[in-house]
C-alpha cells in the first residue's frame, strides 16, 4: 500500500502539520524556554556519594524544604547513591550549612567534589553546541551539493532544521532537560535523518536519468519514494524498537537520551518523505516553468524577427522608447 501512495498530492497537508507542530514548539521555547540541565547550568556544583540509595525526588524535596527548590538534581551511578546538585553560587558558610542540613534530612554522604561554575562556561558550552550543529549542517550541505545538486542540498538542510526544531520544541513542551546526552542524540538524529533523505534522493536521481520525455515530475517523485519507502520505514522501525528497549529498561540517565532519539528518528524518517522531497519537487517545478517560459519567449522573438516584426517595447518615463519606429523617433521625423 505504501508503495503506491500519492505522497506529493497531499504534500501541503503534511507541510501544514509540520508547521503547526514547529510553531507550537517555537511558542513554547519563547515563553517557557528550555530546561537546561546540569551540564549547561552555572553556580555551585556538589558531587555527593550517599551511604544509602536515594532518589531524585527525595533529594529535591529536601532541597525544597531548605529553600533550594530551584536547584538542579541528578542521581547517577548503578546503585543510585551518587548525586550531583547545582545551586546558585554559595558562600563557604552557606555551602557548609546546606551540606549539614542535607545530611540530616536525606542521610550521610561524602563530598566527592565541589566546583563553582561561572555563567561564561555555560554560555561557551551552549555556543559550542550551536556551532557543532552549524558545522555539521554546512558539511552536509557541501557534500550533497557536490554529490547531487544545490536544490537537493538546500531541501535536505531545511528538513534537518525541521527535525531539530521539532525535537527542541517537544522537549520544551514536556520540560525535559537539555544536557550533553541530548546534544549527542541531536547530532546522531541529524546524521540519521540526512542518511534517510539521501536514500530517497538517490532513487529520485536514478529515475531522473531514466525519465521519459514529458513524464510528470510529481509522478516520478511518487514512484521514487514508493521504491524506497519500505526500506526507510523498515530500517527506522527496527532502530526505534532497539531504542525503545533502552528507554523502557535503561537507567534514568539514558532515558532522556533514548527519548530524544525516538523523537528525532521518527521525525527524520517523516521529513525525508514529506518535507525534503516536496520542497525539492516544488523548487524543481518552479525552475522548469521559468525555463519553459524563457524558451517560449525566445521562440516568439525569433518568429517575429523572421517575419520582420518589431518586438513591442516597454515605454520608458516621459514616453520615450528610444529605437527607430518608436514614438520618439516618429516625432523627430516630423
Amino acid at each position: 500500500m505504501l508503495r503506491n501512495l500519492n505522497y506529493m498530492r497531499t504534500r501541503w497537508i503534511w507541510i501544514g502539520i509540520s508547521l503547526v507542530i514547529t510553531i507550537a514548539g517555537l511558542v513554547s521555547m519563547a515563553f517557557r524556554g528550555l530546561n537546561y540541565g546540569l551540564d549547561f547550568s552555572s553556580g555551585t556544583r556538589l558531587d555527593l556519594a550517599f551511604q544509602q540509595t536515594v532518589s531524585t525526588g527525595q533529594v529535591r524535596q529536601a532541597l525544597s524544604d531548605l529553600g533550594y527548590g530551584y536547584a538542579k538534581v541528578q542521581v547517577t551511578g548503578a546503585d543510585s547513591k551518587e548525586v550531583i546538585i547545582v545551586t546558585k553560587s554559595l558562600s563557604t558558610e552557606d555551602r557548609r550549612t546546606l551540606q549539614s542540613n542535607l545530611g540530616t534530612k536525606v542521610g550521610q554522604f561524602e563530598v566527592r567534589g565541589m566546583d563553582d561554575v561561572g555563567p561564561e562556561f555555560s554560555r561557551e558550552l551552549v555556543n559550542m553546541t550551536v556551532w557543532a550543529v552549524i558545522i555539521a549542517s554546512l558539511g552536509m550541505l557541501i557534500y550533497i551539493t557536490i554529490r547531487f545538486e544545490y536544490r537537493f542540498a538546500t531541501a535536505g538542510i531545511i528538513a534537518l532544521l525541521h527535525d531539530a526544531l521539532i525535537l527542541l520544541g517537544i522537549f520544551s513542551l514536556i520540560g525535559k532537560e537539555i544536557n550533553i546526552p541530548f546534544v549527542a542524540a541531536l547530532l546522531t538524529m541529524l546524521g540519521y535523518s540526512i542518511n534517510d533523505t539521501i536514500v530517497v534522493y538517490d532513487r529520485i536521481r536514478e529515475n531522473l536519468r531514466l525519465r521519459k520525455k514529458g513524464e510528470d515530475l510529481e509522478a516520478l517523485v511518487n514512484r521514487s519514494i514508493g521504491g524506497v519507502v519500505w526500506r526507510s520505514v523498515g530500517t527506522s522501525v527496527t532502530t526505534l524498537l532497539a531504542i525503545a528497549a533502552v528507554y523502557v529498561f535503561g537507567g534514568s540517565t539514558t532515558k532522556d537520551f533514548a527519548l530524544a532519539l525516538l523523537i528525532g528518528i521518527t521525525s527524520g524518517t517523516y521529513s525525508s518523505i514529506f518535507i525534503a522531497s516536496p520542497i525539492w519537487l516544488m523548487w524543481r517545478n518552479a525552475d522548469e516553468r521559468k525555463k519553459l517560459q524563457a524558451r517560449l519567449q525566445a521562440k516568439a522573438h525569433n518568429q517575429n524577427k523572421a517575419q520582420g516584426k518589431t518586438p513591442a517595447k516597454t515605454p520608458t518615463k516621459g514616453g520615450s522608447t528610444g529605437p527607430k519606429g518608436t514614438p520618439k523617433a516618429a516625432r523627430a521625423a516630423r
